[in-house]
Parts: C-alpha cells; sequence; structure tokens
C-alpha cells in the first residue's frame, strides 16, 4: 500500500475539540471525516504508519499490517475500538505496551533559556539520514532505509531534525515528526513525533530536550493544534521529561503484528532478563527473536542457558561451551598467546618477560625500543597495564603496578598506531572497530575534572555501568601530560586526553570502521583465531591506518562484548553459531 500524501492541500482549520484521536471509542461522523483522505499508510523507512482512524472497516487496518514486511514495524495509530481489531486477529495482532502523550502546542511554553552544547537543525543530505540510521541501530531502534527517509524529508509531510554538539559538530541525536493535516488533512489539525535518539556516548546533557521543543515550536509556527507521541510504560527518564515540557496522557493506543521484532513486547520475559548486563541482554534478545528459550542462570555473571528443542548451550555473554578450555587458556596467558602467533605467521611486538629483580631482559627492550608497555601476563579490562613507559625508573614501577595483577610480566615495544579490535565468530570477520582512550571535551565553563566525572556518567549509562572514567592518579598524570591541571577550564572544543589505554571499562570509546578494514588484516585475525581454536574471539591489533596492510598483532580476548559493535551483527552470527538451524536465510 503507498502512501497518501497531500503536500499542496490547504491548510485545514483547526477544530475547537478533537473529534477522533482523543475520543477513539467514537465513531465519527461523516462532517468530520469530510476531507479527509482514506486508508493513510505512510511509509518512513524502519516501517509503516498506519492512520486507524482514516480507515472506515477494521478489516482494512488488519490487511494493512499484514503486508507488513520482513524486518520492518509497522505501527497501527488511532485505531478505532482497538480490542474489536485485535479480536479479529489476535494470533496476529497485539495491543503495544506503551503510553500515548499529547502536548497541546497553543499552550506550549518555550524555555527562557538556550540549552548549552547542542544545536538543532533541519537534515541537510542523505548522507545524514546515514547517519541517523546508524544512531538508530546503536540504540537498538529497527534500521531505516536512508533514501525512503530522504525522499520523505522532500516533501512538508516529514520534519526530520538533528542535533550537533556545538564543539564537535558531530550529530548526536535526531527525531522525526509527521504532519497529519499535510498527510491526510486531519480536521483536528494534529501532528506526531517518532525516532527520539540521543547518542547514550556522546550527546550533551539536553540533547533529547532540545529536539522535542525545535519539532514543537516547527508544528506550533504552523497553527497545529498538538503534538503526540508513544512511550514505553516503563520509559520512566522519557516520560518525566516528557511531562515536565507540558505532555500528558491520552487514551490513543498502537497495535502492532507478531513478528519476530516485537516478540519482548507481547511475550513473557524470562525472570531476571532485566539484570543482565549490555554483553549479555544483546544476545539473550536476539535468542528470543528466534524463538530459542532462555534462562538466566545466573544474572551477575551474564550467564545464561539457551535451549532449543531438546539441546541446550550454556553461555556467558559471548563464552559459550564452544570454546574448549586449551582455547581459553591460550588466550588467557598472553606469553602463550604470542608463541602460537609467530607460528601462525602473525606479526607481533618485540617482548620480553619481566619479574621481580630480574628485569635484564626488559631493560635492554626499553633500550632499544625507547618505549614499552608493561601488561601482566594473565589478566582482563586493562588491569595492571601501563602504556608509554621511556626510563628506567618508570619501567620499575610500572612491574611492581603489574605484579599486583600477576606474578609473570610481559614487557612490549610501544607501537605507534590505532587500537583495532576485530571480531572474529566461526572463522569469519563479523565487525571491527578502533578503540580510543577516554577523553574530554572542553566547553569553556568547566573544569577538567567536572568533566571527567559529567563524561563518566554518560559513558555509565550508556553501557549499563560496563564503563567508567576513574579519577585516580592515572588520569591526573595523564591530564599533566596534555598540559593541564584537574581544575583547569579548557577552552570551547578542545579534547583532553585522561586515560593512556583504550579500554572501554575505563570510558574508552569505539568507532565502527568494518567496512574500512583492509583484507590483509581481516584475514591475520582469521588465522589468529583458526591457530587459537577457538570460535567466538576479539582479536587486537596495533595498526597505523585500518584500510592499510600494516598491524602488530596485540592479544586475544576469550570474551568479546559483542553489544560494543552495534550496528555489526555481532549477536546475530553468534546465535547463528550456537543454533544455526534459525539462521534467517
Amino acid at each position: 500500500m503507498t502512501p497518501h500524501i497531500a503536500g499542496h492541500r490547504r491548510r485545514t482549520p483547526v477544530a475547537s475539540t478533537p473529534a477522533l484521536t482523543s475520543r477513539s471509542w467514537h465513531q465519527p461522523s461523516a462532517r468530520e471525516l469530510e476531507g479527509m483522505a482514506s486508508d493513510v499508510v505512510l511509509d518512513l523507512g524502519w516501517g509503516r504508519l498506519v492512520f486507524g482512524q482514516t480507515f472506515s472497516e477494521l478489516d482494512g487496518i488488519v490487511a494493512a499490517l499484514r503486508a507488513e514486511e520482513t524486518g520492518r514495524r509497522d505501527i497501527c495509530v488511532y485505531p478505532r475500538d482497538p480490542q474489536v481489531l485485535i479480536g479479529m486477529a489476535p494470533d496476529e495482532l497485539f495491543i503495544d505496551p506503551s503510553l500515548t502523550y499529547r502536548l497541546d502546542l497553543h499552550r506550549y511554553r518555550s524555555r527562557p533559556d538556550v540549552i548549552r552544547g547542542v544545536f538543532v537543525r533541519t537534515v541537510t543530505s542523505q548522507a545524514e539520514m546515514e547517519v541517523i540510521d546508524d544512531l538508530y541501530a546503536r540504540n537498538g531502534m529497527v534500521a531505516g532505509d536512508p533514501e525512503i527517509m530522504w525522499a520523505n524529508h522532500r516533501t512538508r509531510t516529514y520534519t526530520y531534525l538533528v542535533a550537533e554538539d556545538t564543539r564537535t559538530r558531530k550529530i548526536v541525536g535526531t527525531v522525526t515528526g509527521v504532519d497529519h493535516v499535510l498527510a491526510f488533512g486531519d480536521p483536528e489539525g494534529g501532528t506526531s513525533l517518532w525516532c527520539l535518539v540521543a547518542d547514550k556516548q556522546d550527546a550533551p546533557p539536553g540533547t533529547g530536550e532540545a529536539l522535542v521543543r525545535v519539532l514543537a515550536e516547527r508544528y506550533a509556527a504552523r497553527g497545529r493544534a498538538y503534538l503526540d507521541l508513544s512511550v514505553m510504560h516503563d520509559n520512566t527518564p522519557a516520560i518525566t521529561l516528557y511531562r515536565k515540557l507540558g505532555f500528558t496522557r491520552v487514551p490513543a493506543v498502537c497495535v502492532k503484528s507478531k513478528n519476530p521484532i516485537n516478540t519482548p513486547l507481547f511475550a513473557s520475559r524470562p525472570p531476571g532478563l532485566d539484570r543482565l548486563n549490555p554483553y549479555a541482554a544483546i544476545i539473550a534478545e536476539e535468542a528470543l527473536r528466534r524463538g530459542v528459550r532462555v534462562e538466566v542462570t545466573d544474572a551477575e555473571w551474564g550467564e545464561m542457558r539457551l535451549t532449543l528443542g531438546g539441546r541446550s548451550v550454556l553461555t556467558r555473554e559471548s563464552l559459550s561451551e564452544f570454546t574448549t578450555a586449551v582455547a581459553m587458556s591460550r588466550c588467557d596467558d598472553k606469553r602463550v598467546t604470542r608463541r602460537i602467533m609467530r607460528r601462525a605467521g602473525v606479526r607481533v611486538a618485540r617482548g620480553a618477560l619481566a619479574a621481580e629483580g630480574d628485569l635484564d631482559e626488559a631493560r635492554a627492550l626499553l633500550r632499544d625500543a625507547g618505549e614499552v608497555v608493561v601488561k601482566p601476563a594473565r589478566g582482563e579490562q586493562g588491569r595492571g597495564i601501563t602504556v608509554g613507559v621511556s626510563d628506567e625508573e618508570g619501567l620499575e614501577r610500572a612491574v611492581a603496578v603489574a605484579l599486583q595483577f600477576c606474578p609473570d610480566v610481559l614487557v612490549e615495544e610501544l607501537v605507534p598506531g590505532q587500537d583495532l579490535r576485530v571480531v572474529v565468530i566461526d572463522r569469519q570477520v563479523v565487525a571491527a572497530a578502533v578503540r580510543r582512550p577516554a577523553e574530554v571535551i572542553g566547553d569553556g565553563r568547566h573544569a577538567v575534572a567536572d568533566l571527567v566525572r559529567s563524561t563518566s556518567r554518560r559513558r555509565e549509562r550508556a553501557t549499563g555501568g560496563e564503563s567508567r572514567i576513574p579519577l585516580d592518579d592515572t588520569t591526573t598524570a595523564v591530564v599533566a601530560e596534555a598540559g593541564y591541571a584537574m581544575d583547569d577550564v579548557p577552552p570551547n572544543g578542545e579534547r583532553v586526553p585522561v586515560r593512556r589505554t583504550a579500554n572501554l571499562h575505563t570510558g574508552g570509546t569505539i568507532e565502527d570502521v568494518t567496512d574500512r578494514l583492509h583484507p590483509e588484516i581481516g584475514e591475520a585475525a582469521v588465522r589468529a583465531a583458526e591457530a587459537l581454536g577457538i570460535p567466538v574471539t576479539g582479536i587486537d591489533f596495533l595498526v597505523p591506518a585500518v584500510d592499510g596492510p600494516e598491524y602488530v598483532f596485540i592479544e586475544a580476548n576469550e570474551r568479546p562484548g559483542l553489544a560494543n559493535h552495534e550496528p555489526q551483527p555481532t549477536a546475530q552470527r553468534f546465535v547463528d553459531l550456537l543454533f544455526p538451524e534459525t539462521r534467517r536465510r
């Protein structure tokens, strides 16, 4: 069914009293329907909006929702007699567990002050639509079609806004608006808000509010009556924001199809699912979408039992029973990993062993290399690692730190380059990302310490508590190396490094580079995984450029965080490995 767009319709007078959507039980009269288009369906790229009040017969809505395409999420809004609609196809449809909120635009009052750090503007190109689609994917939303979105935007029926971080000019949020008057001649003069998203990692505080306010003000300037939105009933932060802006509840509901994407909304949820960390939760959600039973056996540990038919697999995040103890031990001890890599023809950095009271080999490497990295031979999450050791006194201190985590210490030459993680699942490269050490961006008003605290809070929220920037001696030292004290106020836009290592648990950030990865690096990652005999791994390299062939192997992780690599299909490929019969063809 094609969307109806009335781009040249004369503005319809706004009714003094809402007649349709605020009284969904009311059978509209012929006068109310006069001038309104019928059977209206709009394609937004990620799915279609089915405007229920424009259908004279409910079976027309059922037919429209049955036409939903695979991988899309269609939504019927403002259906009349929703209980009857569901009763017509109870095995196919369900009422969405969301709430509808409405902002009376005639009573809306703009904010007296400016939200700092955010600039909201209209989308200007299809390339920016692709950035928006990436934001959708990284926030767990249904992916859109940038071509459809750009075609929509070229009409006044749709409004696509983006929020820029004024310090970096990076797009960090977006919202979509639909003008019901231009779409189908809505006698109420309504509009609606869709797909509000702010980058959990980079968006300055107030980004969501800025997007909603600008959209509301655009529609108020057109003389529209209200702005509606749908929000999940348990999304407390969003509901709090909407109420603050003056939105109030209305009795309209949404109806959706029972498709794999919507399964978490209508099927019972396994106990403990809400207590899983993001790395286990992304796998659980993918398994549930495929009809795989999920039993959370230890939420704090990220452990689950996945069952399909008569077969069960125990997992801990991306680690499963498919990974042998031998493969795990090969990854666990970096000395063993290095030997295996050399035999497999994978390039490794020069290294030396150090122990308490025995630093001769490490000192020789330091003199030859100039700078080294000191790390425990066994360990994870960046604990005990010191980067950039350049003198013997620093070497002794770094070895002492590493010895607190492991009795064996590895010293490697410091190879310049970008920190690259390549995820290999079932002998295939699934994702690649450059990891960067934590940094803060000056705004000309706050001290470095305050910027670290606020940035850390955003990282913590974005990762479900998995990532935060420590305020410790290392942070103070790194800031000092950049020429600042913790109580200094950096100028607006100034980037100040605060950690040396790119570990995500200490606030590091990640940028997807899968499409730019050089084939030779990808082949080296697969060769490394095969040599280790491990089905799922994160291979870490240092590279001068991700699109070039040069690399040096650093280490292999037997339990890579798959949630860090959206929008790449890491969870999908992991479940493919465990249950190949559920693979989507």
